[in-house]
C-alpha cells in the first residue's frame, strides 16, 4: 500500500451528507426558491472549506509518513552498518554475496568487499538448506578460520532491477569458539567411576601354591596399573579381589577402542591346572554426582557378575554397553548361596497370600520344570500355586500332558489373562528361566504384582526384571531346573516330590544340557541325582522328547538349507512358513554334530516376525552375537526375534553380526 492510499484511507467521507444537503435544496426549489438559492451557497461554500481542509490535511499525514518512512529506512540501513554482530546477506541460489559489514569481512580475512564475491569464498562448506528449508537457526555450528559461529538469518524475495524476484538470504553470525571449548573441556574432564573385581578369585587361590600367590597377585596388579596408566586416573585395591579405577571421560573412548584388553591380559596369566583369573568390570558415567556414579558403577559390575563375568559393562543415563564376555562362566564351588536363597524364598513363600508362577512365552520344559518344581515348594508350605502358561502355545506339551492327568494340578495351568482377573493383594509373583520383563508369558501379570522372585540362569540382558524381592541368577547353571532342584533340596525331603514332577525337572536339565553333554558341572550331576532318588525314570523321560515323523522331515529340511560361514559356523535360513520352534531348535542342535560346526544358526519365519534359534559347543558366545539383533540367552544357546523382518534380511544382518564378533 503507498502513501496516497494510506492518506486517503485516513480522510473523513462527507459524500453522503451533501448528497442530503443536494436534496434539501432540490426540495425547497419548489416550497421558497428564495430559500433553496440560500441553502446551495452555503452547501457550495461548506464543500469548498471542506476540500481545502482535506487537501491541507493530505498534504501533512504524507509529510508524516515520509518523514516516517525515511526515518526507518535510514534505521534499518544504519542496523545493518553498524550492527555489532558480523552480518552476511547473499543470494542462497547462485552463492553470491550481496553485502557484508566490516565485522564479517574482517572475520572471513577479506580486506575489502569484491565484486561479485561467493560465499564458498568466504566460508568453504556453508550449509545454505536450512535456510530454503525456512529454518531462523542454522542445526550445526559453521567453521571459519578456525573459529566457531551459531548462524542465524532469514530469506526473503527482492525484486530485481529487472523486475525478477531473487532470493535473498540475511545472515548474523554470532561466534561460539570460546562458549564451545568450555562446553567440551566440562564433558571431557567429566570423573568416571569403575569397579574391578577378580571374578575367581577364591578358585584362584586354591589353585595357587602359598609360594606363587603373591607373585601371581603381583603380576595381576602390575597389569592393572599397565592398563590404567592410559587414562591418566586414580587405582586404588579397595579389597583383595576389587579396585576402584577414577579417570577422566575424555580417556573413556580410548579404553573402548582398545577393547578394553585388560581382559585378556588378565586372563592370560597362568596358574596352574589350567585355572586362568578373569576380571569384571563396572563403569558409571554420565552423571554430576559421584555418589550417582558410584551407583551405575555397582549396577554395571553386579550386570558383569550375572552375565558371567569376564566382561566390561558400561552403564550411562539411559542403557547398559557390552564388552568381551566371551569366557565360559565359571562354576562356583559352595552351595552357601542355595541354601541362603532357599531360606529366603521360604519367608516369601510363608508371607504371601497365593503364589503364581511364571515363566517366557512360548514356555519348554526347562521354564516348565522349574514352574513345576516352585509349585511343589508351595504345596508344601500348605500355599496355593498356579502355573501361568499358554496350554495351546508351548514346547513342553508333552509334559503337560502327564500334569493334568495328576488331582494335585487339576486347576494349577491356568492363562495369563486369567491369572491377572484373579490376582490378590500380597500375591507372590515367581518368575522362572527369564529375567527379561519382555520376555514372560503375561508382561500384564508382571506389572501389576509388586512382590516377584526371579530364578533364573541366563545372561542377565540390558533390560531385565528390576527391584525384584528375590533373586537367584546363576548364569553358570545348566538350567533353571537345576537350580530350582538345588532350592528343592533345602525346602522338601525327595518323597515331597511326585514323580511327574521330579521327571518335568529332569526333561528340564536334559533339554538345555544336551542329554548332558553341554553346560554340565558337578551340581548338574548332583541335582539330577537328587530328582533320580525322588523317583524319577531317566527312560520316561526319554520317551519326552520323541517326536512325529512330520516334525523329523521339518527337521531335516531345515538341515538340507544349511550353508557353512567362516567354514565352522553353520545358518540355515528357512524363507516359508511352518517351522515350529521345537523343530528349529533341534535342527540347531543337529547342527552341532557336523564336523567341524562350532556354532549353528536357524533362521525362520514365524507369523509376521523372523526368529533365531542358535547353539554352541562353547568356543563360540552366540548370545554375544544375537545380542546385537535384539536376542538373548547364554554362551550355548540363544535365540531372537525381528518384528515384521524379512527372512533374507535378518539372515544378512546376522552374518555381519557374526563377522563383527570375530573381528572385536
Amino acid at each position: 500500500m503507498n502513501n496516497k492510499k494510506l492518506s486517503r484511507l485516513l480522510e473523513p467521507n462527507m459524500m453522503l451528507y451533501f448528497i442530503c444537503l443536494a436534496l434539501f435544496v432540490a426540495l425547497a426549489v419548489a416550497v421558497d426558491p428564495m430559500l433553496a438559492l440560500v441553502e446551495g451557497i452555503a452547501a457550495v461554500a461548506l464543500w469548498l472549506y471542506l476540500t481545502q481542509g482535506n487537501k491541507k490535511r493530505r498534504q501533512n499525514i504524507l509529510q508524516y509518513i515520509d518523514s516516517v518512512t525515511g526515518s526507518v529506512d535510514t534505521a534499518s540501513k544504519s542496523t545493518l552498518i553498524n550492527s555489532p554482530l558480523p552480518i552476511m546477506v547473499f543470494r542462497p541460489d547462485t552463492g553470491e554475496v550481496i553485502w557484508n559489514n566490516e565485522d564479517f569481512m574482517q572475520l572471513a580475512g577479506v580486506r575489502e568487499h569484491r565484486f561479485e564475491m561467493k560465499v564458498e569464498e568466504a566460508v568453504p562448506d556453508f550449509p545454505v538448506q536450512w535456510l530454503l528449508e525456512g529454518k531462523s537457526e542454522c542445526p550445526e555450528r559453521v567453521i571459519m578460520n578456525n573459529r566457531r559461529f551459531q548462524v542465524y538469518g532469514s530469506m526473503v524475495r527482492a525484486r530485481g532491477r529487472s523486475g525478477e524476484q531473487n532470493l535473498v538470504a540475511t545472515t548474523y553470525w554470532v561466534e561460539t569458539t570460546e562458549s564451545d571449548v568450555l562446553k567440551e573441556t566440562y564433558y571431557a574432564t567429566r570423573p568416571v567411576v569403575s569397579l574391578l573385581m577378580i571374578d575367581n578369585y577364591e578358585d584362584l587361590m586354591k589353585a595357587c601354591p602359598d609360594t606363587q600367590r603373591s607373585a601371581v597377585l603381583a603380576q595381576i596388579d602390575e597389569k592393572l596399573g599397565s592398563w590404567a596408566e592410559a587414562g591418566n586416573g586414580l587405582l586404588l585395591k579397595t579389597e583383595r579381589d576389587r579396585y576402584l579405577f577414577i579417570f577422566e571421560e575424555q580417556y573413556y573412548q580410548h579404553f573402548v577402542e582398545e577393547k578394553f584388553t585388560v581382559l585378556d591380559a588378565i586372563r592370560d596369566i597362568s596358574v596352574g591346572e589350567g585355572v586362568h583369573p578373569t576380571l569384571s568390570i563396572g563403569i558409571g558415567m554420565d552423571s554430576d554426582s559421584f555418589p550417582e556414579l558410584y551407583k551405575n558403577a555397582n549396577l554395571s559390575i553386579e550386570m558383569a557378575l550375572s552375565r558371567g563375568g569376564d566382561q566390561a559393562v558400561v552403564r550411562n543415563r539411559v542403557d547398559f554397553a557390552f564388552y568381551g564376555g566371551r569366557a565360559k562362566a565359571t562354576e562356583k564351588r559352595t552351595k552357601v548361596k542355595s541354601r541362603v536363597m532357599a531360606n529366603a524364598l521360604r519367608e516369601l513363600m510363608a508371607d504371601a497370600t497365593e503364589i503364581y508362577v511364571m515363566g517366557h512365552s512360548y514356555a519348554d520344559m526347562d521354564a516348565v520344570g522349574a514352574a513345576v518344581g516352585i509349585c511343589c515348594a508351595a504345596r508344601k508350605r500348605g500355599k496355593p500355586a498356579q502355573i501361568v502358561i499358554d496350554t495351546e502355545k508351548n514346547a513342553a506339551g508333552a509334559v503337560l500332558e502327564r500334569l493334568k492327568a495328576l488331582p494335585a494340578y487339576e486347576h494349577v495351568l491356568v492363562s495369563g489373562p486369567d491369572a491377572f482377573m484373579k490376582m490378590r493383594p500380597g500375591a507372590l509373583l515367581v518368575v522362572v528361566d527369564t529375567n527379561r520383563p519382555d520376555m514372560v508369558e503375561s508382561p500384564q501379570l508382571l506389572e501389576s504384582c509388586n512382590r516377584v522372585a526371579v530364578i533364573d540362569h541366563h545372561r542377565r540382558a540390558a533390560s531385565y526384571i528390576e527391584n525384584a524381592a528375590f533373586s537367584f541368577h546363576e548364569p553358570y547353571a545348566s538350567s533353571a531346573s537345576e537350580l530350582v532342584t538345588e532350592l528343592l533340596q533345602y525346602l522338601v525331603e525327595p518323597a515331597d516330590l511326585l514323580r511327574e514332577e521330579a521327571e518335568a525337572l529332569l526333561a528340564g536339565i536334559v533339554l538345555d544340557t544336551k542329554h548332558f553333554t553341554q553346560r554340565t558341572g558337578g551340581r548338574t550331576f548332583e541335582a539330577a541325582a537328587f530328582l533320580r532318588r525322588a523317583g524319577a525314570d531317566t527312560a520316561d523321560v526319554q520317551l519326552l522328547f520323541q517326536n512325529e515323523l512330520g516334525d523329523m522331515i521339518s527337521r531335516y529340511d531345515i538341515i538340507r538349507r544349511a550353508e557353512l560361514h567362516r567354514d565352522n559356523i553353520a545358518v540355515a535360513a528357512v524363507p516359508n512358513e511352518g517351522v515350529d520352534r521345537v523343530t528349529a531348535a533341534q535342527a540347531a542342535d543337529e547342527l552341532l554334530t557336523l564336523k567341524g560346526v562350532k556354532a549353528s544358526f536357524v533362521v525362520y519365519r514365524n507369523g509376521e516376525d523372523v526368529l533365531m534359534s542358535a547353539r554352541s559347543l562353547g568356543d563360540i558366545n552366540v548370545q554375544v552375537i544375537l545380542e546385537a539383533l535384539g536376542g538373548g540367552g547364554n554362551a550355548n544357546t540363544a535365540g531372537g526375534r525381528v518384528e515384521n523382518g524379512d527372512v533374507d534380511e535378518v539372515r544378512q544382518r546376522l552374518l555381519d553380526a557374526i563377522d563383527a564378533y570375530f573381528e572385536t
